[in-house]
């Protein structure tokens, strides 16, 4: 949900639009709360193209869905605090891939799992910050539950802001403690019940290096501990532990002329997997009027294969004890470009905002070598939103 924007700069609020997005960013404003309240709701629609019938065994097949409903709400609270809490349903059906298998001959197809999956999720998350004479502080507790999975997590951030008021220092760590237990439907799980701990930690630097442009830097890393094999997988057997290094970096510069501004996000992540993966995010900001506001975007992102994927897992591996191996197309090496367009409508305290974003996969695209999983995927996602600010 935007903040209020009427009486705004048009440079900050091209600059600052996608800030929520960017945790180096966040410390912009960090000096003092918010002066509005803001309220908001929020619904989305995720929608998986049908795989195809030479894709899959039995033919053609409907893959995931899910409708996403939010709320949203943002409050100071006394002269130094501020509140937010944020509300989440979703609720997903449809079929995914079970497992990757062959027939003498012929190539590689998926086995749907069926329109076995149907599930709810709630999300709840309630985040508190202290605003400083040079940055905040924040505490963010959240609880998510759904039929087969429960997860619950706390966040630390801080940001402060350097002598010169030009340079952000930020830092976060985080938390998550989730508990699997797999509903048994028309495919069998690999696990009745298991666990698994998630550790996160954060640090960015943001500078202004002219009146119009921002950049951004940030690392992170994430250790996951316990159960990490899809229990819906047939031919799945992961590592219990995983290491995960995120480097990232960012542009924002604002055009006079063109009343515009250029935005640039680009990550490497890495693992022990030996996953690797590069995204490039490119959009472009323009103000239209002192009301409307148009973002079209596109996204490049490339990964490698994990170490342990397998186009088919052969019989040999499935037969050796204490095996990692897997054939989830999550796992494989592929290309993705996405684009969309996001806009946004401002009517006094009201802001009404829509999305829209293509999403298409394919082996061809990717900069590392392979096989192409049959189970890629390509999907559309859209969503439509208003908020309302007052004091």
């Amino acid at each position: 949900m935007a903040a209020r924007n009427d009486e705004r700069n048009p440079t900050l609020v091209a600059l600052t639009s996608s800030a929520l997005m960017l945790p180096a960013y966040q410390a912009a404003q960090a000096d003092a709360p918010p002066e509005y309240t803001e309220v908001g709701v929020r619904y989305s629609k995720y929608q998986e193209d049908d795989i195809l019938a030479k894709k899959a065994f039995g033919g053609g097949s409907e893959r995931y869905e899910i409708d996403v409903a939010q709320f949203h709400l943002l409050a100071p609270v006394a002269d130094d605090w501020s509140v937010a809490l944020d509300v989440g349903w979703e609720d997903m059906s449809g079929a995914s891939p079970w497992f990757v298998g062959e027939v003498a001959g012929g190539p590689p197809k998926v086995i749907m799992s069926g329109a076995s999956i149907e599930d709810t999720r709630t999300e709840v998350s309630v985040t508190t910050r202290y605003y400083f004479d040079r940055g905040n502080g924040g505490l963010s507790l959240t609880y998510s539950d759904e039929d087969d999975y429960e997860s619950k997590a706390f966040g630390l951030d801080g940001s402060f802001n350097g002598k010169d008021d030009m340079t952000v220092y930020s830092a976060a760590i985080s938390y998550s403690d989730d508990d699997i237990d797999p509903t048994q439907g028309a495919v069998p799980t690999n696990t009745l019940s298991a666990s698994k701990d998630i550790y996160s930690v954060f640090a960015g630097v943001s500078r202004i290096i002219s009146k119009h442009a921002i950049v951004r830097f940030g690392v992170s890393y994430t250790y996951r501990d316990g159960f990490l094999t899809d229990p819906y997988k047939y031919r799945d057997s992961r590592p219990n532990e995983r290491k995960e290094w995120i480097a990232s970096a960012g542009y924002r510069g604002f055009f006079e002329q063109a009343n515009g501004a250029l935005h640039i996000d680009y990550r490497f992540f890495d693992d022990d997997w030996d996953v690797q993966s590069h995204t490039l995010d490119v959009a472009w900001v323009q103000n239209i009027n002192p009301v409307v506001q148009l973002t079209p975007f596109v996204r490049y992102y490339t990964q490698d294969e994990a170490e342990f994927f397998y186009l088919v897992v052969p019989g040999e591996v499935l037969d050796t004890p204490g095996a990692d191996y897997a054939d989830d197309y999550r796992l494989s090496s592929f290309g993705a470009f996405s684009y969309g367009m996001r806009a946004t409508y401002q009517i006094g305290n009201w802001q009404l905002n829509a999305d829209a974003e293509r999403y298409r996969t394919d082996k061809s695209w990717g900069v590392y070598s392979g096989d192409e999983s049959p189970g890629l995927v390509d999907f559309w996602r859209y969503g439509v939103g208003v908020s309302y600010s007052f004091k």
